[in-house]
């Protein structure tokens, strides 16, 4: 009788429990908990968004209109990394490779989305015709409505929170 070979052994486990909705890491098998059926948006039920409440109508003079202040709240990239690892198994991507997403803050930081938040943070993939690039744009733009007073915080994350890929429009902005 011959033996398979324990390579090829563990490449179809993997590939078997990958077809079950299941993640192999560290040698055990893990269940996506978070869908990726919502991309380019968050599954909902994990990173549902989470706002910072230092940053209000009334403050944003002194907080995300004012240069430079994001980087006084943003957290570590050690901090962000480790959450990444730990997120890009929950959302059982097949592609593990850390520099293929994002860490991102689902209500960005200059729209005062929670820096630290696991509601707020999430591995969005750097593939796709929808990606952080494109969401760093648009975020940009509602910063500026937002602080030129054209658009409110509230509806700005609002918009945000509800698809990032038509929060321009949806509020008259592209």
């Amino acid at each position: 009788m011959s033996r398979i070979s324990r390579p090829l052994v563990t490449t179809l486990s993997a590939l078997t429990l990958a077809a079950a909705g299941l993640t192999v890491t560290a040698g055990t098998a893990h269940a996506a908990t978070c869908s990726q059926d919502y991309l380019p948006l968050p599954d909902p039920s994990c990173q549902p968004g989470d706002l910072n409440p230092d940053v209000t109508q009334d403050t944003i003079d002194s907080t995300i209109c004012v240069s430079g202040w994001t980087a006084t709240v943003r957290p570590s990239s050690s901090y962000t990394t480790a959450l990444k690892k730990k997120q890009i198994v929950e959302y059982g991507y097949a592609d593990t490779s850390t520099s293929d997403y994002e860490e991102d803050h689902f209500v960005p930081l200059e729209l005062g989305g929670a820096p630290k938040s696991e509601l707020n943070l999430w591995p969005e993939p750097q593939y796709g015709t929808k990606t952080a690039a494109n969401k760093d744009t648009v975020e940009n733009k509602l910063k500026k409505a937002v602080c030129a007073g054209t658009v409110t915080l509230d509806d700005a994350q609002d918009a945000i929170i509800t698809d990032w890929t038509t929060a321009l429009s949806s509020l008259g902005l592209s």
